[in-house]
């Protein structure tokens, strides 16, 4: 894998000035987050055309698990188009998915894709080149990407917890849903995408399970979840912080003269901690809408 960057004044702070500066030099290539979940952002002539990341279903995923295409018919698109270069053309040609809906399903997975990875700080990033990966043949620019991410971080967090923690938590039913109370929505009420999430809602399963189950995206799925807490009909459950076992770092600060450690000319950039993976550096999410 080649890194993109040629020294430390190249460097930036976190994703999404990378993301900004790879835009700038209309750059081909793949950014691979480490971290939980980590994932990759695919960018060709600088402008974001895929998102791929285990905290959200892909493109692939949104179109089996919803029933849109079998594996057997997906399965055969693959092998008649190895590299994701015809993957549209393939699909309409076979009477699957039209390439309209390929198109939005595809910009759907990406600013999915992107929200799930600005739920937690990277643990560090590499500048790749570009690898295949299913897309259509919409782009998006870095920073439309970076923005969407950080509105609906503040659209899902309020005074009982942030977008991270209702992602993390697993959900269950509350017992108002089972008939209904005064003040709560009866279920039988519900549109059938969010009767369906509550359905879902076992106990065990969390947000991004629950969207996988469904062939849905993480963030419409949240956004149920929202509506169906709002109502009293689920709850999350509350996590204790684990006990950490105390430090035995050293203490004492290094003594004077002693210069800090530095990174190699030509090292990965690496996150700035605190940082967060898809917000603007300088600005403040926007308040909720």
């Amino acid at each position: 894998m080649t890194d993109l960057h040629t020294g430390p004044s190249a460097a930036p702070r976190n994703v999404s000035s990378l993301l900004n500066s790879l835009g700038e030099q209309k750059r081909n290539c793949t950014v691979l987050v480490a971290g939980s979940p980590g994932g990759a952002i695919h960018l060709r002539d600088g402008l974001v055309v895929a998102v791929e990341t285990p905290g959200a279903p892909t493109v692939e995923g949104l179109l089996l698990r919803s029933g849109r295409v079998t594996e057997e018919a997906w399965a055969a698109v693959c092998a008649a188009d190895p590299h994701h270069e015809r993957t549209a053309a393939e699909l309409t040609a076979r009477g699957l998915v039209g390439a309209g809906e390929f198109e939005v399903v595809c910009t759907a997975a990406v600013f999915d894709g992107a929200f799930a990875l600005s739920l937690t700080t990277p643990g560090g990033w590499e500048v790749a080149e570009a690898t295949p990966v299913v897309r259509s043949g919409r782009t998006v620019r870095p920073e439309r990407v970076i923005r969407e991410s950080s509105n609906r971080l503040a659209v899902l967090s309020d005074e009982r917890g942030s977008a991270g923690e209702r992602a993390r938590s697993r959900v269950r039913r509350a017992p108002a849903s089972e008939h209904g109370t005064e003040g709560t929505a009866v279920p039988r009420r519900l549109p059938a995408r969010v009767r369906a999430v509550l359905d879902a809602a076992d106990g065990r399963r969390t947000s991004r399970d629950i969207a996988f189950a469904l062939g849905r995206g993480l963030y419409p799925v949240l956004l149920d979840l929202k509506r169906l807490e709002d109502d009293g009909l689920v709850e999350r459950e509350i996590r204790v912080p684990v006990p950490r076992r105390p430090s035995t770092a050293p203490r004492s600060l290094p003594a004077r003269g002693t210069a800090p450690e530095t990174p190699a000319t030509g090292a990965l950039p690496r996150r700035v901690p605190g940082s967060n993976s898809l917000q603007p550096s300088s600005e403040p999410p926007p308040p909720a809408h």
